[in-house]
């Protein structure tokens, strides 16, 4: 751990969501992991092994079975203060400009104008959005409609930053440019969210950005392996890190192959 003090903590965490009136199907079996301060932390596995199901448990949108979910040392019951999230579908509203969706979670935190409008100009300067306040999101690119996607989360200043596949829906070029830029901001200290969860099926994508990465397989989903990313992001360059995306890659195939039998 790079610091002793726990962002995130969950033990014995298993979900299940009711199939029918006498058939509970689960999804989430025995999950323990930690997030400790100044970490970024991949949560890796294919479709359906229940990543988005166990992001939203932490952000407290969804419940646990069984088990608890620990956030700056209080238990998550309900939606969590010190975090939010962003999205892979952009998930913005059509009808607002650049500016109100930024300034959604601060208007719903009941803040008060002087300081949405504060944080929501800061926000839309550092994200890369200058001159795109009045625009609506149906007259952008894609990268650009995700750049408000983190303008929204990172305004109301989460403690740690919950991402479900942000990267995904883009292309390469701007995924990279993306990724970059919330690094630096991240490492730079221009960002109040000090760990991030990163939701992924992207091999590449976990052992560029992250600091340990949880595999997630079976059905239900359980932690089953868990890497420890040791060089520094700014060594880490595609041929260096091969042998450990080949590594987990192999590990990964193994473990769905195991789960099929």
């Amino acid at each position: 751990m790079k610091n002793c003090h726990l962002v995130l903590e969950i033990k014995n965490a298993s979900k299940s969501f009711q199939k029918d009136r006498s058939q509970a199907l689960p999804v989430l079996e025995n999950i323990n992991m930690e997030v400790a301060e100044n970490e970024i932390v991949a949560l890796l596995g294919k479709s359906g092994s229940g990543k988005s199901t166990l992001l939203r448990m932490i952000a407290g949108l969804v419940d646990p079975s069984f088990g608890s979910i620990v956030c700056n040392d209080l238990p998550v019951t309900g939606p969590c203060r010190d975090t939010s999230m962003v999205f892979q579908t952009f998930a913005l509203f059509p009808w607002l400009t650049v500016f109100d969706n930024i300034a959604f979670g601060l208007q719903a935190q009941g803040l008060p104008v002087d300081e949405i409008e504060r944080r929501t100009v800061d926000m839309i300067e550092l994200i890369g959005l200058s001159g795109y306040a009045a625009a609506y999101p149906k007259e952008l690119s894609g990268g650009m409609r995700q750049r408000i996607g983190f303008a929204r989360a990172l305004a109301v200043e989460p403690q740690l930053l919950l991402l479900d596949e942000p990267f995904s829906a883009l292309d390469i070029y701007t995924s990279h440019k993306l990724r970059q830029d919330l690094i630096d901001l991240w490492e730079r200290r221009q960002i109040q969210t000090r760990s991030m969860v990163l939701v992924t099926h992207d091999v590449e994508e976990a052992v560029a950005l992250c600091d340990r990465i949880y595999l997630l397989t079976g059905t239900p989903g359980t932690i089953t392996d868990v890497f420890n990313v040791d060089a520094s992001r700014d060594t880490r360059s595609r041929e260096s890190m091969q042998p450990m995306v080949d590594r987990i890659s192999e590990m990964l195939n193994a473990r769905i192959a195991a789960a099929q039998v």
